[in-house]
């Protein structure tokens, strides 16, 4: 119970202390009482601004409790200060207390309104109504909210320019919103002298007495614009003209309008609305300038139409103002004049397409050409001639342009792709300066059986040791069907090649070769004959290399087999000689003379040893 009767005794008022004080210091602000204070009591502060940061702010006297400031206070950095007051005996102990002690500082009217930014920009569109708010302006007083020190009026003091009224503009004193004065008819972008008015705004506290402190800024307000203006052509005919077959710009459309550059409101879009049924034109808009380049996108065609009339319509990218339309002027006429141009013959149909035989005589009809001049309303004559012939095969009368051989057709010449054989011909009138065309002929080249087969592959390698000695080889023809396969293989006329070689028929185009007796390493020519399915067939005699090589673990070495060349027919007679020696000896079917016995046996014996 001690402790709060000792609070009950202490008697601690709040005290208030006005900033900015001027010297001497310290000053009395206030004193506490305590009612059990006896004479070794003494009086003890504490708390922040005595012996705690700010230090040494206020003091108390021990004995007689007298509360002093030492120096001048700044509200604006510390508004209220919170301290304790105690008593205590000279040895330190805590007799009463702690009590509270609140200090607040009195504020004084030392703060400028400020404003958040020096420089505000605002805008407003034109025609817009009487009271329409364009932004807001807003300053700070760091005085006490709750006085006049910090409530501040709004004013304007100066518009520039002040033209057409030199309060265009109001500003709502307490909150600071810019409103519009002048009437929607006079807010008009296009005859007001600037689109941009400069206007100082000063804020004053003490609620804009004459006192007060003040603060300055400038509000900048554009005037926006809105499509209020449609555009108008310049001019309400435009003439141009432009040579047939040719495109690009022929001319280009100008337009007026009062709205702002560089936006939806004067932006043009071009249309035409009428005269372009086949869509030759195509109008589009300059961004640099907001002229409409009219170009002719599909060629013109003199003897088609030496004049063309458009109708031309201009629009804003942005919608009109309810009340403004477009008028007449928003459209316009354009005349083209087409300049004839000599044009080059056309050739029809192209590519013109035949079908021929080859090896037809030479000087055979192939095609006619057909070429007309589209410039029907002169007379010209026309002129032909042959622009590329790969295989010079061909030749064309300059006047009829009949085209005919001057050599032979042959579907087999490298220059003839898939059957078929391309020339490019030229048509020239004799106008000034003459035009030309060029054509294509394209020949598609029947077969004729004017090639004989031929084997593949020409050479075949086999092995003297093996027990199946066969060969496949096969037929092949630069001709195509029916020309071609089925192919028949037969052995060569000559006598006995049947006794050492056989052949069979494995398809149409293959065959295989079986050799009936065992050769030795060396090199051998077969007589061959093949037969391809023309009509009338064409036979070819050819020979096909037979190589007898050593083979051993899978690898063949035929490098010796070049060095015998045998010939078939020789090999036969090799053979017949052996079977004459075999039966040399035997008895001889009509009796001889044991004399001219002896000799023909001796004769026998030096051809079997030679062979």
């Amino acid at each position: 119970m001690m402790p709060y009767r000792s609070k009950r005794s202490l008697l601690v008022p709040p005290m208030f202390v006005p900033e900015n004080q001027r010297a001497p210091f310290p000053r009395l602000i206030g004193k506490v009482i305590s009612s059990n204070m006896k004479e070794d009591h003494i009086f003890r502060l504490t708390g922040r601004g005595a012996d705690q940061d700010p230090k040494g702010v206020f003091s108390i006297n021990r004995l007689t409790g007298d509360v002093a400031v030492s120096r001048a206070l700044d509200r604006e950095a510390i508004a209220y200060y919170h301290l304790q007051v105690s008593t205590t005996d000279l040895s330190g102990k805590l007799v009463e207390g702690p009590a509270d002690l609140d200090v607040s500082v009195i504020d004084q009217n030392d703060n400028r309104p400020v404003f958040k930014e020096p420089r505000y920009s605002g805008e407003v569109q034109e025609g817009s109504p009487t009271g329409t708010t364009v932004m807001t302006m807003t300053a700070y007083d760091a005085d006490d909210p709750n006085t006049d020190n910090a409530v501040l009026r709004y004013i304007i003091v100066r518009q520039l320019p002040d033209k057409p009224s030199p309060n265009m503009f109001y500003i709502d004193p307490e909150r600071g919103d810019i409103v519009t004065v002048i009437s929607p008819h006079q807010l008009d972008r296009e005859t007001l002298p600037t689109t941009q008015y400069e206007l100082e705004i000063v804020a004053k506290d003490m609620a804009g007495s004459e006192v007060g402190l003040t603060g300055t800024a400038t509000a900048t307000i554009t005037i926006t614009d809105r499509n209020d203006h449609a555009p108008e052509f310049t001019h309400s005919l435009f003439q141009a003209s432009v040579n047939e077959g040719s495109t690009g710009v022929v001319v280009n459309l100008t337009v007026d309008d009062r709205d702002d550059p560089a936006t939806g409101a004067w932006r043009a879009i071009y249309s035409i609305i009428n005269g372009d049924p086949n869509q030759n034109f195509e109008i589009q808009t300059n961004l640099d300038n907001n002229e409409g380049m009219l170009s002719v996108v599909k060629p013109l065609d003199y003897e088609s139409a030496m004049f063309h009339t458009l109708l031309i319509k201009v629009e804003n990218e942005d919608p009109l103002v309810p009340d403004v339309v477009y008028g007449s002027s928003s459209t316009a006429t354009v005349y083209i004049t087409v300049m004839d141009v000599n044009e080059g013959p056309v050739f029809f149909p192209d590519p013109l397409v035949v079908i021929r035989r080859e090896n037809i005589p030479v000087g055979s009809f192939v095609a006619m050409l057909n070429a007309t001049d589209p410039d029907y309303l002169q007379t010209q004559s026309i002129r032909f001639s042959v622009l590329r012939d790969p295989a010079d095969w061909l030749i064309v009368n300059p006047f009829k342009g009949n085209v005919t051989t001057r050599a032979i057709l042959d579907r087999e010449s490298p220059h003839v792709h898939n059957n078929q054989y391309t020339a490019l011909f030229m048509a020239t009138d004799n106008g000034s300066p003459p035009a030309s065309g060029t054509g294509t002929l394209i020949i598609t080249i029947e077969d004729e059986n004017d090639n004989a087969p031929y084997i593949f592959p020409s050479v075949a390698r086999v092995c003297e040791d093996s027990k199946d000695m066969n060969v496949v080889i096969g037929g092949r023809d630069k001709d195509i069907h029916p020309n071609t396969d089925p192919f028949k293989i037969e052995l060569g006329k000559q006598p006995g090649l049947e006794k050492t070689w056989k052949i069979s028929r494995i398809n149409d185009t293959h065959s295989q070769i079986m050799l009936l007796h065992s050769l030795k390493k060396a090199n051998y020519n077969l007589p061959l004959v093949l037969t391809d399915s023309g009509v009338p067939p064409i036979s070819n005699n050819t020979e096909l290399k037979v190589q007898v090589c050593t083979c051993k673990k899978n690898r063949m070495d035929c490098s010796h087999a070049g060095s015998i060349q045998t010939n078939i027919l020789l090999l036969l007679g090799l053979v017949l000689l052996s079977i004459l020696c075999k039966y040399s000896f035997s008895p001889p079917l009509t009796t001889l003379t044991p004399k001219k016995e002896k000799r023909k046996k001796k004769e026998k014996s030096e051809l079997c040893r030679v062979y």
